[in-house]
């Protein structure tokens, strides 16, 4: 059984069952037909995943490997704002007509900042402390900036990443853990498909780093449900876990910058049929 799995079904289970509504009360969201988008929701949800035993990709329905990397890629290594250098349309709804969504994501790990060390961006400032300064404990990156969330077409979501490097007594190499903060995400359309983006993440720093990977620590500030998503989530974590597929990574990339959708892989990844027309808040 795949561990993501598990955690995925408990976790719909304890929102549906514990969670609080927002039925009637003043929220953002909506649907595309103009109505309000409510929710079912549970405050300070933290999923761990060991990346050693295990990729979490969940088999109850599929996730897009290569579309999951296209879009952290997009963001920590294109460090771009535009839809037309990614090749999905996930973001399509928040772009401008020139396809930018604003001061948000990639433009934030783009800007350079000043160090002792001299100036570089977020990226680089991680990828150069996991290189000369491997167990400081402040190897960070955070895109929700203040100054800057009046040009952003979407508020960051999955805002902030902290790196933290351990070793087990039966190695000498060292490991590599990650902590992703998120202020809010939608359970059915984002949970697996975020926890994938930066699962890979860790395995590239990892790697191009001489690295074993560790632990990845989810934290989610408000997980929901949305009202029209409420069957197909109670449908979804109905179904039988599968066997967890296994990652396939380039073993021959060693520099961050070189890697692309194609250098990732799922082998053996069996998965129950795709839940279409999942409706989408905006």
């Amino acid at each position: 059984m795949s561990y993501a799995d598990k955690l995925f079904i408990n976790m719909c289970q304890d929102i549906l069952e514990n969670g609080t509504s927002t039925e009637g009360e003043k929220v953002r969201p909506h649907w595309e037909d103009g109505s309000l988008a409510y929710t079912i929701k549970k405050f300070g949800v933290v999923n761990r995943y060991d990346l050693s035993k295990e990729f979490p990709a969940m088999t109850l329905r599929r996730t897009g490997i290569k579309s999951c990397i296209d879009e952290v890629l997009w963001i920590w290594q294109k460090k771009s704002n535009n839809i037309h250098d990614l090749s999905s349309h996930i973001w399509d709804s928040w772009a401008d007509e020139d396809g930018s969504i604003g001061k948000a994501y990639g433009y934030q790990m783009g800007v350079k900042h000043k160090y002792k060390e001299g100036e570089m961006d977020q990226v680089d400032r991680v990828l150069f402390d996991l290189k000369n300064n491997p167990y400081s404990r402040r190897i960070m990156t955070n895109i929700y900036t203040h100054q800057d969330l009046h040009e952003m077409n979407l508020y960051p979501c999955a805002y902030s990443m902290t790196f933290n490097v351990t070793k087990r007594p039966d190695s000498d190499k060292l490991v590599l853990n990650g902590i992703l903060n998120q202020r809010s995400q939608d359970i059915l359309t984002a949970n697996n498909w975020n926890v994938c983006q930066y699962a890979a993440l860790i395995h590239m720093f990892a790697q191009v780093n001489d690295m074993q990977v560790g632990e990845f620590v989810h934290v989610i500030a408000d997980a929901h449900i949305y009202d029209r998503h409420i069957p197909l989530v109670k449908e979804l974590i109905s179904r039988e876990p599968l066997p967890a597929p296994t990652f396939w990574m380039n073993p021959d990339i060693k520099n961050f910058y070189d890697f692309t959708p194609d250098d990732f892989r799922l082998d053996n990844y069996q998965t129950h049929e795709q839940i279409k027309n999942i409706p989408v808040a905006v």
